[in-house]
């Protein structure tokens, strides 16, 4: 039985992975035979928008509110690997205002420019001419949707709703989203073009909230291309929307439930999650403990969620906060969070975990056998040279357990 080199705070972790784990270094993966090719490499990462406040940046990161230079280089190096899919894990853009587009236009371009559904649009817009060259040159841009995407947040524009947590998402963010996303979500011919294959079980209608309803997980907005789900040969891919109108902070469980169940009965081996916010909180060194950004402030909602994921034998990566870290909350399952892409870091410098400083992403290959590889890659905030921070490959096949008693 393959077994894992415990080290430090890796000690701890059990069986379904080979090596180590962030910033601790084991064995490598086992020697693959040559008779088990890759049939599927891609990436994910997520946050790489930038605080137009936080001193130290170059005017043009202000004025578009993004971390450009640790993006570039991420969007390189994935590209360079030869990742076919970049799954990228929300907060792209700066966003958190009102994208409604005003009663009244701005009498001059200065004030319209100055209105928050121009800052969501020219934002995108950056984001999308960044990651363009990426789709060029043989990777498939896959968006998931963060909370800076569909929340208005009362701080910023006194026009947002004024309720008790002072950010909530919109209808009219959400659809700020589709707007500048929807094209991507998804252009089969493209899709099948760079990816070499093309995507199946996929519908602009595949949703937990369908046109004319009726609407499950108890939302109230349609959530067409913002939670949907698609395979790639063997391999299935679910994007939620961590942060939709009403339900801030949760995971659509039921669609989610029934998309798995879909899927490994139609013959899925591996299963991908992908959604904004982690579903357990990362503890990291000096962090709030009153704190929870991750799906665990509603503790009953967060162990549902990963129950679902441990019976169909998922992974789960994820962003929000903006660290690296991977955990298996109950010993089996992984959570990949990886929200490191280029927003402001959440952990202030530490000697003994300098993990927790490094712009990294997550890269994933599938071999023919259904081993599944996975790999964080990482580069200090220097930008001093990348280095592997974690690796693990998951047991063959994946092991799908009966759910909780």
């Amino acid at each position: 039985m393959n077994t894992i080199f415990r080290t430090g705070l890796c000690a701890g972790l059990v069986a379904l992975a080979l090596s180590a784990c962030s910033g601790w270094h084991g064995a490598a993966p086992a020697a693959t035979p040559e008779d088990d090719p890759v049939v599927l490499r891609f990436a994910t990462v997520g946050d790489s928008r930038a605080d137009p406040l936080q001193p130290g940046q170059t005017a043009q990161d202000v004025r578009w509110a993004q971390n450009t230079r640790a993006l570039a280089r991420i969007l390189r190096e994935v590209n360079d690997r030869q990742a076919r899919l970049l799954v990228f894990n929300g907060d792209m853009i700066m966003g958190y205002g009102d994208a409604r587009v005003p009663a009244q236009l701005p009498a001059t371009p200065q004030a319209y420019m100055a209105a928050d559904v121009a800052k969501f649009y020219t934002q995108y817009a950056y984001w999308r001419g960044m990651v363009a060259t990426v789709m060029e040159a043989g990777t498939y841009i896959v968006p998931v949707p963060g909370n800076h995407e569909t929340q208005c947040f009362r701080k910023i524009n006194p026009s947002c709703p004024a309720t008790r947590h002072g950010k909530n998402a919109t209808p009219a963010n959400e659809q700020a989203w589709r707007d500048n996303m929807g094209d991507l979500i998804l252009d089969v011919p493209r899709f099948t073009a760079i990816v070499g294959q093309a995507p199946s079980h996929f519908s602009t209608a595949h949703n937990p909230c369908p046109p004319g309803g009726p609407c499950t997980d108890g939302l109230t907005t349609d959530q067409t291309q913002l939670s949907y789900s698609f395979d790639v040969g063997d391999s299935h891919f679910a994007i939620l929307n961590t942060d939709a109108v009403g339900r801030d902070g949760q995971a659509p469980l039921q669609w989610l439930g029934a998309d798995l169940a879909q899927a490994r009965a139609r013959g899925a081996r591996q299963m991908f999650v992908f959604g904004h916010r982690p579903a357990y909180t990362y503890r990291f060194q000096g962090a709030d403990p009153h704190d929870h950004p991750g799906m665990d402030a509603d503790p009953a909602m967060a162990d549902a969620f990963w129950s679902l994921i441990e019976q169909h034998g998922a992974t789960y990566f994820s962003g929000h906060q903006h660290i690296f870290n991977v955990m298996q909350p109950r010993g089996r399952a992984w959570q990949v969070l990886v929200g490191s892409g280029g927003s402001p870091f959440d952990a202030a410098p530490h000697p003994a975990l300098a993990t927790d400083r490094m712009y990294a992403y997550a890269l994933v290959q599938v071999r023919r056998s259904g081993a599944v590889e996975l790999e964080a890659i990482g580069f200090p905030d220097d930008f001093g040279p990348s280095r592997s921070l974690w690796r693990a490959r998951l047991a063959v096949p994946f092991q799908v357990t009966s759910p909780p008693s």
